[in-house]
Parts: structure tokens; C-alpha cells; sequence
């Protein structure tokens, strides 16, 4: 048996030994060089493989190569910048090849609403930013990549919180009390702008790492195949997917960073504040100084600290046979600059493109999960940190143990709630915490229709499912102030967020003869939205009793939107280009009558270049004449019922008798059952230009935006059985503005290239109309609070949210007089509030915009940079307006003052001042980015190593913290951190 069994092996062995001789025999050693096609030098670090293997080389500092290959293998020589090559070996021994440069430019296939088309094809305003252009640095959501990257497109973070939200505006706003958020669509799926209970961010589900381009759709002839949602503009989101005939590629990308506070709000020390007590002695009470502590406590350093925070991503992508695929998981943990503050998430994706059916059925497979754990604390310490008291310590040992300290100094008795809570116990002690679970997947499915050339038919199915959890509990040692009326709180709430989707559409291509084309598109989409939550909160009334206080709250809500839309693009001779798109959505939200919306837009391109008189020149390489026209809608007015009768439980002792019982009577919310769609028509005229073979690229638009039908709170007759207010059609407003993208390329050779970018905006919204009828008296929308007085307001003539003050006198040094304004009324009366006395000064939006980019590569070194400049926009400064020296003591407690109140040394706050609007234009360098590619160190590897600053630097004549206030006033927002980052990319 033995014997039997050495005799298989040796069998095997001979038989192995001759089948590697045979291949050994037929394989044969191939050399050659690869060069440039235009300058014929060599090329070094081009791959060449065999075709379906991982066997392969790189060409030398001279661009040579040697390999061995069997004379049916192809050869595949791919280099970045160049157009891939396969080339059979045959009988060859020896190959040389030239690599052209690639082309992306015109040939550039960019998505569009259900389907793609060539960029010089492209007859709306259409923008893409791809990898190659995104923003470095900690990026944890979506639209952090995009900032600063195309004309027309703002994105303002709501401050530095891990996983923190933002806003985004493309061309301004269209709206007053709808969203004005753009539309989203990830891979074919349009999303809902809702956040989910415990979610800062709807976008953050997304790893930024797994996204491969952003198509902006800014005019309304690309946007209205959107129709009701587009008036805001669309964002195409498109992520990284297999490709078929490549190996298996593994990919590792993680960093390292540490952030910290770039600076703190100038305040008081404890010494500069009992200085201040004692200087003025005839405005504070003589009990008053008892109170003062005899520390210099720095309040902001002890909430902030350097936070570590680390990213790592893994992805396998690649095809098998006809199956490209890419797999991508991904973890986060992000710690905030306040401390108590951070964020982990997990992502995973998985992305399959199958081909079947003899290449008739395409299908794309997407699937994306998040999970993430959120610790929110309480960002309320920031203000808290601004306006304690300075002269009193952190800890008091004296108390440990008492109902109101758990060993932190507070103060004894919060009265009227106006006490400043010691901040590092509003930190620490507050237990904020959530977990959001999300998966969106869609199944979309291209079947090429035998029997009739050019006609596709395209299934979409998909489904967005969202849940989160979350609980902000305190304890009974917490001061009433933050969790007044209650002692202690135990807060547990809940939510889910659902969105499924069908599209079906039919796609028909037809060349007809030399000089026509037509592509045209007809669909059917349905969509529907569900949302439902709850919040349970409880507490102990006062400190001697257990009994527990309960309110509960919940709710259910859903809406449904089903389309039908077409659009037909026509080219005659290549040279001129017309679209015709139509929409017709219903929407649950409004009643019979008002339920449909027909959104039409008409686009015209000319190119220029194709001409005679142009075809042949070699300074213009691209010229394209685009005009667009076209009506989007707004249905996203946050209601999902806001024509029907929405009744409540009616206020204090209105009780009716049945039966002995006596129970709440309800009566309805005010509702308009007309109420409709917001319509905005937008014209767009544009040039798109190319010189010196493209070495300097770009675009001009020019556009003009009307939106009517504008929903505004109106005032409802007396009488009605409603409240006196109604959210309406009646007003109007527009928008003007001019884009300029620029791209430039002043250096390309071999080892060396340099691109610039750069982005122009400029943008005018005008309010037109706020009312049915004109009413020269109407004073406008007023924005503000009881606390500050209202210090903004939208009005007819003016733009949205503009700043409602009262014109600061100042005397002869140039310091402002306290109390003291301008009678612009002409009625004498000077005092700060007076409406009649108020005139509108500047507005939070800026005019002009200017967005920088620049990459330089040398060999294996690359260094790139962002940096964004926002000119004519102003900002409230919140923190400085509420700074007088009688708020330095209140009622038994010390607070802290911004030391710019030494400028004014105003007695009493002066909320409507126009000196607290101050200039907040900006220059920013978002983030400077330096790398190095070790090619070589390993076979099959290739490696990375970048350094990165993010928020590097900020150049303003603002006075707080951050000139880039959300909504334009500001009011102890989360900091901005400064981060430094490691980051590795390791390739195989």
C-alpha cells in the first residue's frame, strides 16, 4: 500500500514537472519601452500586466520593462493621465508602446437626472467634483469634500461637533418657510432631508471614502426632471464601484489626527473682574462683593482639550468574469474639542455590477450601513464657559456630598434662573447619548429591449430605512437652571424614518443618418415617506418629593410623491443641441385641486467650436454657447398635511360635560386648504471655453431665478375659529447672480505637474412680495426673541433675513454713546427697540464668493491645497451684544463679560445696536495637504503617507470667533477646530 502510494506521488511529481516545462517552454522574456505619445520620453512607474492575472511589472527611470509572458497573453500598460493600452505579445520579443494622454475633458461622461451624456453634450449647468478634486483632511460626512469646489455651491457647517450637520445652498434660497435644502440623490436613490431622532447629520451614512463624484445640477433645465424638489438645486452623488477586466485590488486608508481650539472669546480674568466690581461701586449692591470668589478660573480651558481621533477603511474591488465588484468597510471615532463630546461610526458598502444575458441586463447592486454612536453632552457649556464667574473655582470639596454640587462649585440658589452653571459640570455630568442605525439599498436593472436597436428599459428599486434611539438624562445634582422646571430629568426618545422608491423609465438612442440624434427618456416614479417617533421625559418636581413628572410625546407621519416625466435630447450635426424636459408630480400633501404640478424646462447649446471658422484653430479648443429656461417646484414645506385640519387640545380650563365626564374640547390649527406648490422659473445663459488645448478650461453662467407662490405667515381675520396667524401662497422673491469657473494647467511634463482651480460667485436674492395686496405699512418679517429684541427682518424690496437695528450715534472719539440713536422717525424718539426708529443695515448672506484650489505634483511628491474667500457679508455678533456691566451681577450671582465691553463700557445691554453687525468677510485655507507614494517598497504594493492641516488659517475683520456663522448670528456656536492629520495609503 505504501508502496502504491509513493508510486501516485511520483506519477504526480512527473507529470507536474512536464506541464511546468510546457508552460516554462512556451512563456519568453518580452522587453520594450513605454513612452509619451506627444513628447516620445519615457515613462517611469507605468504598470504593465498580464491580462487576467496578477503578474506584472513597472517600467523603469527610463521607462523599459521586461516580463515573461506566453505569446497568447495580452499586455495591459495603464498609467495615471494616460489612456490604458492592450497590446497582444504573439511572436514578440520585443514591444514599445505610446501611452496618449487621456482625454476627460469634452469625452467626460457626467450623470444627469436618469441617465448620463458627454460633457460636451451637456446643455444645462452642470458641475462635477471627483476624487482627484476633494478636499483633504477629517472628513466624517458627504458634503465636507465638496466645500469650497464649485461656483454657486455654499456649504456652511453647523459648527465643529463630531459628525456635526451643515447647510447647504445652491444659488441662494428659494424659499422663506419651505426647505431650502437641494435635493440628494446617492446612487439612483433620492433621499430624505430629514434627520432622525439622535442624528446630527442625514448624510453622515455615506463614508466619505466610498464616494467617487459629485454632479451638481444647478439650472432648472438639468433640474426639472426633478420637478417638485429641484427648485434648490440637485446633487448627484454617484460611489466607487468595480470595474470589469481588473484584478483584484485591495485598498487601506486610515489616519490619525489631533484637533484643538484655533481660540477662545476674549473674557475677563477674576482679577480684571473684582477690578471692575470695585471701580464701580455706586451700580453694584454692597452684599454684592461678599459674593466675589478669589480664583482666576479660565472657564473655556477647562471645557476644551486636544482631541485624538483616528479613521481606518478597508475596500476590495475588482471583477470576476462579468461580476465587477467593491466591498468597503469603515470606522470612525472622532473625539470633540469639548470635552464629553464624541462620535463613532461603522460603514460598510457593497457595490455589484453584473452583466448577464449576452450583455443585454445590466444590473447595479447597491448597499450601504452606518452605525453610530453619538455622545452629544451639552453644548450649552459653551456660552456657560463665556459668562461664569471667573473669581470661583471648579470643584468645591466643601459641598461634595449636597444635593446641588456632586463636588462642583455651583451656586446655592438659581432664583429666577439666572445663575450661571459651573461648565465642566454641565459637561460631565450630562449623560446625551444616541445610536442611529440606517441601511439604503436599490437594485437598479438596465434591460437592452431585442429587436428594436437603442431602447432600454431601466427598473429602480429601493429602500432607505433609518432608526435612532437616544436618551439625556442628568442628575438630581444638577442645577435647576438646566432642568428647570424639573430636579434631575430622564429623557428617552426614539424615531424611525422609512423611504421606498420605484422608477421605471424607458431610454431610446437613435442616430439617424450623419447629422441627427435623438436620446429620449419617459418614466414613472413612485416614491412614499414615513416617519414616527416618541419622546418620554420625566423628573422629580421638587428635591423632597419622588413623585414623577411625565410628558410624553409622539407621532406618525407619512407623504407620497408619484411622477411621470420625460425629456428628449436632439443633435443636429454635432454642433447644436436641444433638450426638452417635462415633470408632472402629485403629492399627498395638497388637496384636490392643487395635487399635480407640471415642471417643463427647454434647453439650447451651440457648438462654437465645430464650426468652419473655429474647427481648426489652436488657441480655442472649446467653445459652447448654452440657454436654458424652465419651472422647478418646493413641496417640502414641513408638514405632511398642511391643507387639512391638523386639531389639538385646547388651552387651559376650556373643558366640556358628557356624561359627568369633563373633557378637553379641541378646536383646529389654522390650515389653508388651497395651499400649493412653490414655483421658481429660472433662465440660464452660459459659455463654456477651452484654450491652448485645454490647458485652460471653463464656464460663465448668468441667471436669473423668480419664485412664486411664496409661503408666508399671514395675519387671519378676527373671528376665525383659527390662531391668528396662516402659512400661505402669497409673496415672491428673486435671485441674480453670475458663476465663473476656471481651470488651469501651467505645468505638464512628465515629473512634474501643477492645476490650479478657481470658483467665482456672485449672488442677489430680492424679496418682491410678502402679502396678497400691497400694504405700504407692513413692516415685514421680524426675527428675534423676548431676551435680545428683534434685530432682523425679511421685507419687500430687501433680502431675506437682512439685520433690523437702530443707527448707533457715537461721540467724538469714535466710541459709541450708550442708549443713543438716530431719529430716523423723525418722531424724537431715540430709544433701542423702537421699530419706527430701526432701518435695515446689511444682511448675513455674502455678495461675492471665491473659491481656490491648487495640486502640484513632482515625481512621487504631491502637495495640494483649498482655500475659500467670502466678501460682503456681515454677522451679529450675539456674544458681544449681550455684554453691560449691570448684567456683571444679577440677583445674588457674578457673571463674566467679553472684554470688548472695556470699548463700550455700556451700563445696559444695547441688543439692537447696529455695532454689533459686524463684517464677517473672510479668506479661509481650509486645508494644505502634503504626500509622498513609495511605489516600489514591495511587489504588487504601492504606499502613501500624507500630512495634512485642516482650518489651517482665517483671515477676517470679524471680532468673534468664527466669521462662518450659520444663519448669520452669532451665539456660542461649537468651535471650529485646527486639525492636524496622518494619513496612510497602503494598495495592492
Amino acid at each position: 500500500m505504501k508502496f502504491e502510494i509513493v508510486k501516485m506521488k511520483a506519477i504526480w511529481f512527473f507529470l507536474f514537472a512536464l506541464l511546468t516545462l510546457s508552460v516554462t517552454a512556451q512563456e519568453r522574456s518580452i522587453s520594450g519601452k513605454v513612452t509619451d505619445a506627444t513628447t516620445n520620453e519615457g515613462l517611469i512607474g507605468v504598470t504593465v500586466l498580464i491580462q487576467g492575472t496578477y503578474t506584472g511589472t513597472v517600467t523603469d527611470v527610463d521607462g523599459k520593462f521586461s516580463i515573461k509572458a506566453a505569446p497568447g497573453a495580452n499586455l495591459v500598460f495603464s498609467f495615471i493621465g494616460y489612456q490604458t493600452q492592450t497590446v497582444a505579445v504573439g511572436q514578440q520579443t520585443t514591444l514599445n508602446v505610446s501611452l496618449k494622454t487621456e482625454v476627460k475633458g469634452l469625452d467626460e461622461v457626467v450623470v444627469i437626472g436618469y441617465g448620463t451624456v458627454k460633457k460636451s453634450d451637456a446643455t444645462g449647468a452642470v458641475s462635477t467634483v471627483s476624487t482627484k478634486d476633494f478636499n483633504n483632511g477629517v472628513m466624517t460626512s458627504a458634503q465636507d469634500l465638496i466645500v469650497g469646489k464649485s461656483a454657486g455651491v455654499v456649504i456652511t457647517t453647523a459648527g465643529g461637533a463630531p459628525g456635526s450637520g451643515a447647510t447647504i445652498r445652491i444659488r441662494g434660497g428659494s424659499s422663506l418657510n419651505a426647505s431650502n435644502d437641494p435635493l440628494i440623490i446617492i446612487d439612483g436613490v433620492p433621499l430624505d432631508n430629514n434627520n432622525v431622532a439622535g442624528s446630527a447629520n442625514f448624510l453622515s451614512f455615506v463614508n466619505p471614502n466610498d464616494i467617487e463624484t459629485f454632479t451638481v445640477l444647478k439650472d432648472a433645465s438639468s433640474t426639472a426632471i426633478y420637478g417638485s424638489r429641484a427648485s434648490n438645486g440637485v446633487i448627484l452623488i454617484t460611489t466607487k464601484s468595480g470595474k470589469l477586466g481588473t484584478p483584484l485590488k485591495i485598498s487601506y486608508n486610515g489616519n490619525a489626527s489631533i484637533g484643538e481650539a484655533i481660540k477662545y472669546v476674549d473674557v475677563y480674568s477674576g482679577d480684571q473682574v473684582r477690578q471692575i466690581a470695585f471701580s464701580h461701586p455706586g451700580l453694584y449692591s454692597a452684599d454684592s462683593y461678599t459674593k466675589l470668589g478669589s480664583y482666576n478660573t479660565n472657564w473655556q480651558k477647562e471645557i476644551f482639550r486636544p482631541a485624538f481621533s483616528h479613521d481606518h477603511n478597508l475596500s476590495l474591488s475588482g471583477a470576476t468574469k462579468n461580476l465587477p465588484y467593491r466591498v468597503s468597510i469603515g470606522f470612525t471615532d472622532q473625539n470633540g474639542i469639548l470635552k464629553n463630546t464624541e462620535m463613532q461610526r461603522f460603514t460598510g458598502a457593497v457595490n455589484l455590477n453584473p452583466t448577464l444575458l449576452d450583455g443585454t441586463l445590466k444590473l447595479n447592486i447597491n448597499a450601504k450601513g452606518m452605525n453610530t454612536n453619538q455622545n452629544f453632552s451639552d453644548q450649552g457649556a459653551v456660552g456657560s464657559a463665556i459668562s461664569m464667574d471667573p473669581t470661583q473655582p471648579v470643584y468645591d470639596p466643601s459641598t461634595l456630598g449636597q444635593t446641588k454640587s456632586a463636588g462642583y462649585f455651583q451656586w446655592s440658589n438659581y432664583g429666577a434662573n439666572l445663575g450661571t452653571a459651573n461648565p465642566l459640570e454641565q459637561l460631565m455630568m450630562d449623560d446625551n447619548k444616541s445610536t442611529v442605525n440606517r441601511v439604503v439599498a436599490n437594485i437598479q436593472a438596465d434591460y437592452k429591449i431585442p429587436y428594436i436597436t437603442g431602447l432600454h428599459a431601466n427598473l429602480n428599486l429601493a429602500t432607505d430605512n433609518t432608526h435612532g434611539t437616544g436618551h439625556n438624562n442628568r442628575p438630581v445634582t444638577s442645577p435647576s437652571v438646566l432642568t428647570a422646571p424639573l430636579n434631575g430629568q430622564l429623557d428617552n426618545y426614539k424615531g424611525n424614518n422609512y423611504n421606498n422608491l420605484l422608477d421605471f423609465y424607458l431610454n431610446y438612442v437613435k442616430e439617424l443618418g450623419q447629422n441627427h440624434k435623438i436620446d429620449a427618456t419617459a418614466g414613472y416614479s413612485w416614491q412614499h415617506f414615513a416617519r414616527n417617533g416618541n419622546d418620554y421625559k420625566r423628573g422629580i418636581v421638587d428635591a423632597t418629593h419622588a413623585y414623577q413628572k411625565v410628558d410624553s410625546t409622539f407621532f406618525t407621519t407619512e407623504n407620497y410623491l408619484v411622477s411621470f416625466f420625460g425629456r428628449v435630447n436632439y443633435t443636429f450635426m454635432n454642433k447644436y443641441l436641444l433638450t426638452a424636459t417635462i415633470r408632472d408630480d402629485g403629492s399627498s400633501r395638497f388637496a384636490k385641486g392643487n395635487k399635480w404640478g407640471l415642471f417643463p424646462s427647454a434647453a439650447f447649446a451651440w457648438k462654437i467650436k465645430e464650426e468652419s471658422f473655429l474647427k481648426n484653430n489652436s488657441v480655442i479648443s472649446d467653445l459652447k454657447l448654452r440657454l436654458g429656461y424652465g419651472v422647478t417646484g418646493q413641496q417640502d414645506i414641513g408638514n405632511d398635511y398642511p391643507a387639512q385640519a391638523n386639531y389639538i387640545k385646547s388651552q387651559a380650563g376650556s373643558l366640556y360635560e358628557i356624561g359627568g365626564l369633563y373633557l378637553p374640547t379641541l378646536r383646529p390649527n389654522a390650515y389653508d386648504p388651497n395651499i400649493k406648490w412653490e414655483s421658481t422659473t429660472t433662465y440660464n445663459g452660459a459659455l463654456d471655453f477651452g484654450f491652448l488645448k485645454d490647458r485652460i478650461t471653463g464656464s460663465l453662467d448668468v441667471y436669473y431665478r423668480v419664485t412664486d407662490n411664496l409661503l408666508n405667515t399671514v395675519t387671519v381675520p378676527t373671528g376665525s375659529n383659527f390662531s391668528n396667524t396662516l402659512l400661505t401662497n402669497v409673496g415672491s422673491l428673486n435671485n441674480r447672480g453670475v458663476e465663473l469657473n476656471l481651470n488651469l494647467v501651467p505645468i505638464s511634463k512628465k515629473d512634474m505637474n501643477l492645476t490650479l482651480g478657481f470658483n467665482f460667485t456672485y449672488n442677489r436674492t430680492e424679496v418682491t412680495k410678502l402679502l396678497i395686496s400691497n400694504d405700504p405699512t407692513y413692516i415685514g418679517i421680524l426675527y428675534g426673541s423676548a431676551f435680545t429684541g428683534t434685530n432682523q427682518v425679511t421685507r419687500v424690496g430687501e433680502a431675506p433675513y437682512s439685520f433690523f437695528v437702530n443707527k448707533q450715534v457715537y461721540n467724538a472719539n469714535g466710541n459709541p454713546v450708550e442708549g443713543l440713536y438716530v431719529d430716523l422717525s423723525g418722531k424724537g424718539g431715540t430709544v433701542s427697540g423702537n421699530n419706527a426708529d430701526k432701518y435695515i443695515y446689511k444682511n448675513p448672506t455674502p455678495n461675492y464668493l471665491m473659491g481656490l484650489s491648487a495640486r502640484f505634483n513632482y515625481k512621487k511628491f504631491d502637495l495640494s491645497a483649498s482655500a475659500r474667500t467670502n466678501l460682503g457679508g456681515y454677522v451679529y455678533n450675539g456674544v458681544a451684544s449681550g455684554a453691560s456691566l449691570d448684567q456683571m451681577y444679577q440677583i445674588g450671582y457674578w457673571k463674566n463679560m467679553p472684554t470688548s465691553l472695556s470699548a463700550t463700557n455700556f451700563v445696559s445691554r444695547q441688543f439692537t445696536s447696529d455695532y454689533y453687525v459686524q463684517n464677517a468677510s473672510f479668506f479661509k485655507l481650509d486645508n494644505v495637504s502634503a504626500g509622498y507614494n513609495f511605489d516600489n517598497v514591495c511587489e504588487h504594493f504601492k504606499f502613501r503617507l500624507s500630512l495634512t492641516v485642516q482650518n489651517a488659517l482665517t483671515i477676517t475683520k470679524y471680532k468673534g470667533i468664527d466669521p462662518e456663522v450659520p444663519g448669520g448670528v452669532d451665539n456660542n456656536f461649537y468651535p471650529r477646530p485646527r486639525t492636524f492629520m496622518l494619513g496612510v495609503s497602503i494598495n495592492y
